[in-house]
C-alpha cells in the first residue's frame, strides 16, 4: 500500500490478530501481537487509538489537529497509516474486510 492509496473516506481499523492498550509500565501505548508487543511514540498511539473502523481518514486527521492545536497533520497521519499497513498493523474497512484483516483492536 502506498500513500496515495489512502483516500481521506477510507476507515482505518486496528488488523485482526493486533491489540492495542496501554501499558502502564512502559508509559505508552502499545499494540499486542501473539509473537510479542511493538512500544509505540506519543504520535503513533494517538493516531491508532483512533483506528476503530468507523472514523474516516478526514476525521482522524480532523480530530488530531484539534486535540493538538495544530494544521497540516494529514500527510502525518497518511505516512503512519501506510507503514503500519505495511507492517500489518492496520487494515481498512471495506477494502480489507473482506479478507478478514479486521479484528476488534481492543483498547
Amino acid at each position: 500500500m502506498s500513500a496515495t492509496d489512502i483516500r481521506d473516506s477510507d476507515s482505518p481499523a486496528i488488523a485482526r490478530g493486533f491489540r492495542l492498550q496501554w501499558e502502564p509500565a512502559q508509559s505508552a501505548h502499545v499494540l499486542l501481537y501473539p509473537e510479542g508487543m511493538v512500544k509505540l511514540n506519543g504520535s503513533a498511539g494517538e493516531i491508532l487509538r483512533r483506528c476503530d473502523g468507523v472514523a474516516t481518514l478526514a476525521e482522524i486527521v480532523s480530530d488530531l489537529e484539534g486535540a493538538f492545536s495544530r494544521s497540516g497533520l494529514r500527510a502525518d497521519v497518511v505516512a503512519f497509516l501506510t507503514l503500519a499497513a505495511e507492517r500489518g498493523w492496520v487494515a481498512f474497512r471495506g477494502r480489507d474486510e473482506q479478507a478478514g484483516a479486521i479484528g476488534d483492536g481492543g483498547e
